[in-house]
């Protein structure tokens, strides 16, 4: 039995019901924080951060830019390819620690916080530009 989910609905082997084509104010206001929460959904297929790294993350005042973000997707997906399991992503002065086969930002290191600072269990690093 195949079933269909769409967007949180699930239907089984049938087409979902149609939306209508002119929606309301109160409908349009409705639908945007599930619009919301797709677009963030869609945005951690390609690069999630754990509890720990957005904690480091504010507390260093690291801001990753939409640019950076692809470039660290990108950045994973060579890794992987390569059989890389836990990486060093070095972008914009930062580092990253990532779990490759998860697409997860561990923990994060500002410019200032890298110094002398010795990394292990990497089993690759991969310098972002």
């Amino acid at each position: 039995m195949t079933e269909r989910i769409t967007i949180g609905q699930l239907y089984p082997n049938t087409i979902p019901p149609a939306s209508p084509r002119r929606a309301s104010n109160d409908q349009q206001t409705a639908t945007a924080p599930r619009q919301s929460t797709f677009q963030k959904l869609l945005q951690d297929q390609y690069v999630r951060f754990s509890h720990h790294a957005e904690a480091r993350l504010q507390e260093r005042g690291i801001q990753l830019q939409d640019e950076q973000l692809n470039k660290i997707s990108t950045a994973i997906d060579k890794a992987a390819a390569k059989g890389a399991k836990d990486a060093l992503m070095l972008v914009g002065g930062n580092a990253l620690i990532v779990n490759v086969p998860n697409r997860t930002v561990v923990t994060a290191l500002d410019g200032n916080s890298m110094e002398e600072h010795v990394f292990t269990q990497i089993d690759s690093a991969v310098i972002i530009s």
